[in-house]
Order: C-alpha cells, then sequence, then structure tokens
C-alpha cells in the first residue's frame, strides 16, 4: 500500500506521541509491518457467546497462522468492559507488553478508551484493507456513535435497524414512518413496538424522531432537557400519540422485547417485525420461524445504522500481529466469509462496486429468501444524550400503558 508523504508524516509523529507506540507498527511499510509480525502471538479479545462467531474467530486465525506466521488466540468475553478495564489497570501500572492486543469495541467503550488515551494509533486507515471501506454510504465506519473513529479502531462488521414481515401478508412494506402510521390504521392492532428501555424500542423511537424532526444538525451534538423539549419532544409526540390507538392491544401494553414481535409475527398475530442485524429475517426463514415468503427492508430515506470494530490498546504486545489480522478481518474474503448467512451473517463494511475480478465473485451469491430486498442508506446515530431523555420522556407519558 503506498501512502501519501502526509500519511507517513502523520504516522511517524503519532509513534513520537504514544509511550508504548513501536516505530515498526507506524514505519508505513505494509511489507515491514507483516515481517515483524511473523511470529508474534495476538491476544484477541473479543465477545465469545456464540458458536457462530467463535468459529469465524477460529477460520480466520487459522488463515493468518498459515500466510502470515501469526497466531491468533481468542479471549473470550462476557463483557467488552472486562478488556477495557484490564487495559486501563495495566497502563496505569506502565506495562507495556499488555495482555490485550487487540479487542471487539465499539461505543461507549470506545469512547472511554479514546478519552482515556488506552488506544494505540492512528493505524487502521493505513491497513492495505481499508482501502475498499464503503465510508461514504456507511458513514458509521468513520464515526462510532457519536464519536470520529480518527484511525483507531478498524471496521468489521455493520448493524441496521430493519424491518421485516410475511410478503403475502404485507405486499407494499411502509418505507417510512409517516406510511407505517398509515399501515397502522389499515391494519389496527398488528403491529407494537418495545417498551423502552429496550434497545430495539428505544431504536424505534429515535428512528421516528430522526425522520420527523426538522433541524437534523441537533442530532450531532450533546441536547439537554429543555432543548429536547422544545425541538424534539412536539413532533415526535404528536407521532407516538397518533400511531398508539393502532397499536396492538391500543397501545396499552407493549412488548418487552423484539424477540416477542419476532414471535408474535411467526404466529400471525401481528404483522411487522424489527431487528437491528439486518440478515436476522433470512435466520429466521433459514430456521423455519418464518415463511419463505418472508421479505426485509429499510426506509428509504435511511434507518440507523451502526458499525463494530476492532482496536488496539495503547499497551499492546503484538502491534503489528494485530494490524496483521485486523487487516484480514477486513479483506474481501474476511468480509464475505463472516457476511454468509449459512456461517455467521454479519453485514460487510466494504464498497462492494469498488471490488473486482474474484473479491467481487465473493458476494455474488443468489439472493436467500429473507434477506433486504429494499436497502436504505446507514443514518448516524444521535449524540448518546438522546437516549437518556427519550426514555425518560416516553416512560413518563406510556409508562403506565
Amino acid at each position: 500500500m503506498n501512502l501519501t508523504r502526509r500519511q507517513t508524516l502523520q504516522a511517524m509523529l503519532a509513534a513520537t506521541a504514544l509511550p508504548f507506540a513501536s516505530r515498526a507498527a507506524f514505519a508505513g511499510d505494509w511489507a515491514a509491518i507483516e515481517a515483524a509480525a511473523k511470529g508474534q502471538e495476538v491476544f484477541f479479545n473479543a465477545w465469545g457467546g456464540a458458536d457462530t462467531i467463535n468459529a469465524y474467530i477460529i477460520w480466520a486465525g487459522e488463515q493468518v497462522t498459515k500466510r502470515y506466521g501469526v497466531k491468533v488466540t481468542h479471549v473470550k468475553l462476557a463483557d467488552t468492559g472486562e478488556a477495557v478495564k484490564r487495559v486501563r489497570d495495566e497502563v496505569a501500572a506502565g506495562k507495556k507488553d499488555g495482555t490485550v492486543d487487540l479487542i471487539w469495541i465499539n461505543g461507549e467503550n470506545f469512547k472511554t478508551m479514546k478519552t482515556e488515551k488506552l488506544l494505540y494509533g492512528p493505524w487502521a486507515e493505513s491497513v492495505p484493507s481499508f482501502a475498499n471501506v464503503d465510508v461514504k454510504g456507511k458513514p458509521t465506519t468513520v464515526q462510532d456513535f457519536s464519536e470520529k473513529v480518527e484511525g483507531l479502531e478498524a471496521p468489521w462488521g455493520m448493524a441496521q435497524f430493519t424491518f421485516f414481515a410475511d410478503g403475502k401478508k404485507v405486499a407494499k412494506p411502509p418505507l417510512s414512518m409517516k406510511e407505517l402510521l398509515d399501515f397502522t390504521k389499515a391494519n389496527p392492532g398488528k403491529f407494537t413496538y418495545p417498551a423502552p428501555p429496550d434497545f430495539h424500542g428505544t431504536t424505534f423511537i429515535k428512528q421516528a424522531m430522526l425522520e420527523l424532526v426538522a433541524d437534523k444538525s441537533i442530532f450531532a451534538k450533546p441536547i439537554d432537557k429543555a432543548s429536547f423539549d422544545a425541538n424534539v419532544a412536539k413532533p415526535l409526540y404528536e407521532y407516538l400519540d397518533a400511531l398508539k390507538p393502532n397499536l396492538w392491544r391500543e397501545g396499552k401494553q407493549y412488548a418487552k422485547a423484539a424477540s416477542e414481535i419476532t414471535q408474535s409475527v411467526g404466529d400471525g398475530d401481528l404483522l411487522i417485525g424489527m431487528t437491528f442485524n439486518p440478515n436476522e429475517p433470512a435466520n429466521l426463514v433459514a430456521s423455519r420461524k418464518m415463511p419463505d415468503s418472508t421479505i426485509a427492508w429499510q426506509n428509504s430515506g435511511g434507518t440507523i445504522g451502526n458499525t463494530h470494530f476492532v482496536a488496539i490498546p495503547a499497551n499492546a504486545k503484538a502491534k503489528e500481529g494485530a494490524q496483521v489480522f485486523a487487516n484480514f478481518l477486513l479483506s474481501p474474503e474476511g468480509q464475505a466469509k463472516k457476511a454468509n448467512i449459512k456461517l455467521w451473517g454479519d453485514p460487510t463494511v466494504l464498497d462492494i462496486s469498488k471490488l473486482q475480478g474474484e473479491d467481487a465473485k465473493l458476494f455474488a451469491s443468489i439472493a436467500v429468501p429473507g434477506a433486504v430486498s429494499i436497502p436504505g442508506p446507514t443514518l448516524l446515530e444521535p449524540d448518546s444524550s438522546f437516549v437518556k431523555l427519550i426514555e425518560e420522556s416516553w416512560l413518563a407519558k406510556y409508562g403506565q400503558g
């Protein structure tokens, strides 16, 4: 990979600024990084709660060992915060050969590590595979919730708010929140959303907020209650008030989780479900929980999405090996394998239109039942300060039914 003079200079300056930085890792020469990585062991701290994900990590580690001589050990976490605390304690103690080389991370944990200067970098935009990342169509690949990534973590996979239904029962899916309101008027009692603070319920309300509030600029910065009440509450609650009588049980009771809604859609009691994994509807079809006629879609103006990442702690021992492994995870081969619904089904962060030849063929698979057939753009999450205000105001208004 050829770096510009500016990128090389930035890398050199960053190397001298970080107490635990390795000059080899910032050399700007990918061949040198691969050479330094050979023989290193990368302790990859990542959630270990799914057999499919664990199997994928084993496969990816085997490929990197064969090709680059880098050993990958999956340190299975129940909570990413465990690894963050370990890094914090080690850095505070001056431990330069840390026990965490790469960490699966996003959101608040990333912001915490960035703020406390617990991350190594910038490095992520210098790995060769980053050239194919869809930074325009998927802006969440360079902004983690409301925090700019700035090369401190590499994108790994996508999530995006998605709706699904049996296409035989919902021939024309609603492609905006306003169309959804019309749909519920025509089909009373056949739609609901989970009550906040359930993640999917809060996301549904944030989606409505993003579509209905005229001044979109307010979402990128922190907001206080006075500003929320003045600029957000009126259009948001006018919509939710209009929606309420059309909901399941007339909005007097809400689902506790999206999984309850999914079950009811499968049983035919409700018509539309929601998920933050665009491949979940296809997985539901594959497991026979939804019929082959299942359709999935995102609103035409876009739906909320985010990206999950891998990052290198400031005191990582195997910085070069971590970059080599991260680069493979971001490669067309690594991304296509991960996106395969039969294996994991985690959407890619790459811009498929940039790929050519054999790389493009990796993604040229036959559409499976339940796959997203009407995709929408990815919308950035609003600033995290909105969550508390949304949940508190919703519970105060509708919490008693």
